[in-house]
């Protein structure tokens, strides 16, 4: 796997902001486990419940700010809403993360 290069002194200021805010967003170990858990594709509440083994409100709590961040999206079918990743990166990111820490 090649690695892109790193930022240089020029990269501009709201590049690194945004970059920052992702990494923030992301920075819980249940929000990791959502996305985890959304990396296979999309998902309802009470799946990534029995997955993750938190209860329903921690699981929308967390959810509201993935969406609040754009990291997942919400689509509403019939009285449930399933849950996707907008973007594979984020996938990416958090399973190299998580492999990383299992070294």
């Amino acid at each position: 796997m090649t690695m892109p290069p790193p930022p240089s002194a020029d990269e501009p200021a709201q590049t690194l902001k945004a970059a920052s805010e992702l990494l923030r967003a992301l920075a819980s170990p249940v929000r990791l486990g959502i996305v985890r858990e959304l990396s296979d594709g999309g998902k309802y509440v009470h799946e990534l419940v029995t997955a993750l083994g938190v209860s329903q409100p921690l699981v929308s709590q967390h959810l509201r700010v993935l969406r609040g961040s754009r990291i997942v999206t919400a689509r509403r079918q019939a009285r449930e809403t399933q849950y996707t990743l907008t973007d594979d990166h984020v996938a990416h990111i958090v399973l190299d993360a998580i492999h990383h820490a299992q070294e």
